[in-house]
């Protein structure tokens, strides 16, 4: 399978920033109370300390909550037809849809109370669609066997596993799937060794899969398939920092080290992404030479690298290829905006870039048969839009249009800034800031939105339900790329590992003293708010700088170190102590529990809005119940909403709605008074 982008690697730690995904989700009509006019939760939503939201809120927001864009998942492999994830209008979920032609109506493919997370056409003849789903949040993931015709569904892997559809074969419908044992199969609840099983499946014939290897770990993944259908390229990821290339033979199972050199102390980060047509040289991504993930040729026989962006000063996000590996396109993620950039995949010569809409470009992939490239657009002015552009002639042709709410004109929201500041030790710090509309007059109150990971980015984009906030609150966003954000070079990224995790709290710090000097951002008024290791960081904000925010929000947030490493599903907690530190370790036990924000909460002292959702299997429920319950017992404010059909972020609309209502309200409450 073509590696579309590196960020797909489902065990890199990157959280997106839940609260902003949110926009691309739905939801359902909400009931006002009988007794008063107020909005009233759905079944699945838990409620501790928030008041009742008044209806009014609703109203208000509701021509915010319903973009809806497209995201690119695989094209037929004999028609000039796209598969694609989207919310109808009314929906609650993402689901698959099928759209034939350039701008034709989309014809939905599956209905489910859960979202589709991926999708892949039998490469063939497309017969059969294979995507994956999970139940509830739980990241659980099964395959399903999907018939575009019929709508029939059958189920082909085993629930006691999380599975991923990795690669097709080249020369038959047989999919190669690794799978992750799951905790609550596990004596005692967790894993001291995890293993990954490569299986190699005929979808018509689940029953008959065949088991290729088991691989110590939970990070790895098929990169590529050679074109001959006997060797796959697996990636072994290890950290932000380190993950290598090894070679797996299919006959045997056999699998040997082959980027960097087994037994080198060398230790960078490689990533496999496609075959040469005769076999002889694979395109691999690497920091190996700089700072940055270069796109590199790499030739067997030669045992050499041959760097192809060398000359870009960014990190190459993403690759696809031509079936035959003829053409290259590559995403340069320039200072937080994703650039095409094509080359030939003989001379390794860079080509001229076509001429495309504004916007940050993703989701890219080569036609199987047919010089068709496609990608999507995403930028202010709206969320994801489907575009092709024909390889050999450059015409470009539109897929998809965005939908927006009526009355909401998406041209006129407002362009992102790029934003530097010093931090305490001198490092130049940067972020993006959206500010409100001018008629908003004196100095704006603003939300800093800080993302997950630590090991991701905050990158141009559309704001989704943002906008309200700064088109109808006129509250400023910023969001920081604090050190730990990758996008800015491997030294940069490793900069909060272990011991220095606090360094980045610092740079939000540094960012505080940033907003004072703004002439049109009032520094009395600041909120903090961030999903996953951003929700951490929301919590450490209010315990180093309670004096200098109005009130915090924490989306699935980590609150002690040493329960959240012991409670994470196994496969992904060896990963995190390469980030977070090993708490087995005496010494970096009782320094985790140190700097945790549950240890520290006597410190927060201003009021904390705290989200989960029941079936996290990365940031467990515990870590908010626990931070909520030592905040209560000594009387800071503190809103508690808890989703029992969510996981690690709200998915399905009707929550997300119900959480960004809480959400204005507190803000209007803590923020705007």
């Amino acid at each position: 399978m073509l590696m579309r982008s590196l960020s797909g690697l489902r065990l890199g730690a990157a959280f997106f920033c839940c609260s902003l995904v949110l926009a691309a989700c739905s939801p359902n009509p909400i009931q006002p109370s009988s007794a008063a006019r107020h909005i009233e939760p759905n079944s699945n939503l838990r409620l501790q300390g928030i008041p009742p939201l008044p209806l009014q809120i609703a109203d208000e927001v509701a021509r915010y909550t319903d973009f809806r864009g497209h995201r690119f998942v695989d094209w037929h492999p004999l028609r000039r037809e796209m598969l694609v994830a989207h919310r109808k209008s009314g929906g609650n979920t993402t689901q698959l849809f099928r759209i034939a032609s350039p701008l034709a109506e989309a014809e939905q493919l599956t209905d489910s109370a859960d979202p589709v997370s991926s999708a892949s056409y039998e490469p063939r003849d497309g017969r059969f669609i294979v995507f994956a789903r999970s139940s509830g949040g739980n990241e659980a993931a099964q395959l399903f066997r999907l018939d575009p015709d019929t709508r029939a569904t059958i189920q082909l892997t085993d629930p006691a596993e999380r599975h991923e559809l990795q690669a097709w074969l080249h020369a038959s419908a047989m999919m190669v799937v690794g799978s992750l044992p799951l905790d609550k199969t596990a004596a005692g609840g967790k894993r001291a060794k995890v293993v990954t099983r490569i299986r190699l499946v005929d979808p018509l014939h689940p029953e008959a899969a065949r088991l290729i290897a088991e691989l110590d770990g939970g990070g790895w993944y098929a990169g590529a398939v050679s074109r001959d259908d006997r060797r796959i390229a697996m990636i072994r990821y290890l950290s932000a920092n380190e993950s290598q290339v090894w070679m797996l033979e299919l006959a045997s199972g056999q699998i040997t080290q082959l980027l960097p050199q087994a037994g080198t102390a060398e230790k960078a980060s490689f990533f496999a992404g496609a075959f040469s047509a005769d076999d002889q040289s694979l395109f691999v991504v690497s920091d190996r030479f700089s700072e940055f993930r270069e796109l590199l040729r790499y030739d067997f026989g030669a045992n050499t690298l041959t760097r192809v962006t060398a000359n870009i000063p960014w990190d190459i996000s993403g690759l696809t290829t031509t079936a035959d590996a003829g053409l290259v396109a590559a995403q340069a993620n320039v200072d937080g905006r994703d650039e095409l950039r094509l080359f030939d995949g003989l001379t390794l010569a860079e080509l001229p870039a076509p001429k495309l809409p504004a916007g940050s470009i993703g989701s890219t992939q080569f036609h199987r048969r047919l010089p068709d490239l496609a990608f999507s657009i995403d930028g202010s002015q709206g969320p994801s839009q489907l575009y092709s552009i024909n390889a050999l002639t450059g015409k470009l042709e539109q897929w998809t249009r965005a939908e927006t709410p009526p009355g909401v004109d998406p041209s006129r929201f407002g362009e992102q800034q790029i934003i530097r500041w010093p931090s305490f030790d001198g490092r130049t710090i940067s972020g993006l800031l959206n500010l409100p509309p001018p008629r908003f007059s004196g100095k704006r109150p603003v939300l800093v939105q800080i993302h997950g990971g630590p090991e991701s980015q905050a990158k141009v984009g559309f704001m989704g339900r943002y906008n309200f906030l700064l088109d109808e609150l006129g509250i400023a966003v910023i969001q920081p790329n604090a050190r730990g954000s990758s996008g800015y070079g491997k030294t940069f990224v490793a900069l909060d590992d272990g011991r220095l995790r606090e360094d980045s709290v610092k740079d939000i710090g540094a960012l505080f003293d940033w907003i004072a000097a703004q002439p049109g951002l009032d520094a009395s008024r600041v909120m903090v708010s961030g999903g996953s290791y951003g929700g951490y960081m929301s919590l450490a904000v209010s315990t180093h700088y309670a004096d200098r925010i109005a009130g915090a929000i924490d989306v699935v947030g980590i609150s002690n170190f040493v329960s959240f490493l012991n409670n994470t599903e196994s496969y992904r907690r060896d990963l995190r102590r390469v980030e977070y530190g090993d708490e087995r370790d005496p010494a970096m036990r009782d320094f985790l529990e140190r700097i945790s924000p549950l240890t520290q909460a006597d410190r927060i002292t201003k009021p904390l809005f705290v989200v989960q959702g029941k079936n996290d299997p990365r940031v467990p429920y515990t870590e908010a119940e626990q931070i909520v319950a030592k905040l209560r017992d000594k009387g800071v404010p503190v809103w508690y909403l808890r989703a029992e059909n969510e996981g690690h972020g709200f998915a399905r609309k009707e929550n997300a709605d119900f959480q960004f209502y809480a959400m204005v309200e507190f803000m209007r409450r803590n923020l705007l008074k």
